[in-house]
């Protein structure tokens, strides 16, 4: 039988593949879907898991920061807490904003010319 096709980096991961992928046992990214409100995986029919590129990263970044650099759960809540504070709130909100300005200049330029 020929090996799996690894699949695109923008795939949804199931917990099995992300749990292949980070040795994480499944059992540990359940518990930190419960410590951690940013991590969030689709679920679908029979509570499946369904793990997005965003997701996927995170969990490597949680594993990083307690399993190689010593914060406690508490010490990652925390710091990912901070972090989202620092991004301004209306940041993506702002930019289609503009962007939906630029479009509708373009759209009354082309109709005038």
């Amino acid at each position: 039988m020929a090996p799996p096709t690894p699949k695109a980096s923008g795939a949804l991961r199931t917990i099995g593949e992300l749990s292949a992928e980070t040795g994480l046992p499944h059992h540990v990214l359940r518990y930190w879907e419960t410590r951690f409100p940013a991590l969030k995986p689709l679920t679908r029919a029979g509570n499946r898991r369904y793990y997005r590129p965003e997701d996927a990263a995170l969990v490597r970044r949680i594993d990083a920061l307690l399993n190689r650099e010593g914060y406690t759960i508490r010490g990652v809540q925390q710091l990912l807490a901070a972090e989202k504070k620092a991004v301004p709130a209306d940041g993506p909100a702002a930019a289609l904003h503009a962007i939906r300005e630029m479009l509708a200049a373009a759209l009354a330029a082309d109709e005038q010319g």
